[in-house]
């Protein structure tokens, strides 16, 4: 069974590396001194501030697996990789509706920025757009039915 492969721009990958290795101090900072954790008893009871301590430590924990696994299975965005005029991961979309243009750059969940143009694949308008062609109308119904037709592809280098 293959693993999931996460299409990164360069700018993704490289603020992800940069949230892992701000983890990785928070987490080595709260567990490097013998001060740092808090007593696991307050009198006959448990401590509730190590309790809370515990939280953020598997919260970190956690936080830092799932990004070893996204860098296990990155794959920086080429455009020599993509399909010239399909919609794919990385591609930045020229969209029209009723005279109205938009620009969207399809991007895994943890890039998307809807302020800054990029939507995620997995989103309703990056479904829709997902193999779409130049020239081709799409519907998207979330929540209103909004009609888009593709007028440009194109994958920039990363």
């Amino acid at each position: 069974m293959s693993e999931k492969k996460f299409y990164l721009t360069k700018e993704g990958l490289e603020k992800i590396e940069q949230e892992y290795n701000n983890l990785r101090q928070i987490k080595q900072s709260k567990v490097g001194g013998r001060d740092s954790a808090p007593d696991v008893l307050h009198s006959e009871e448990l401590n509730p501030d190590y309790l809370y301590f515990l939280e953020d430590l598997k919260f970190l924990e956690n936080r830092i697996s799932e990004l070893e696994h996204i860098f296990k299975n990155a794959e920086i965005i080429k455009p020599s990789n993509r399909k010239k005029g399909i919609v794919d991961v990385g591609a930045t979309v020229l969209v029209e509706n009723n005279g109205q243009k938009d620009k969207f750059m399809i991007v895994e969940a943890f890039e998307a920025n809807p302020d800054l143009g990029r939507i995620s694949k997995d989103s309703p308008v990056g479904r829709a757009l997902m193999g779409g062609k130049e020239g081709q109308e799409i519907m998207i119904n979330s929540p209103v039915e909004t009609s888009y037709k593709i007028r440009r592809i194109n994958y920039h280098s990363a």
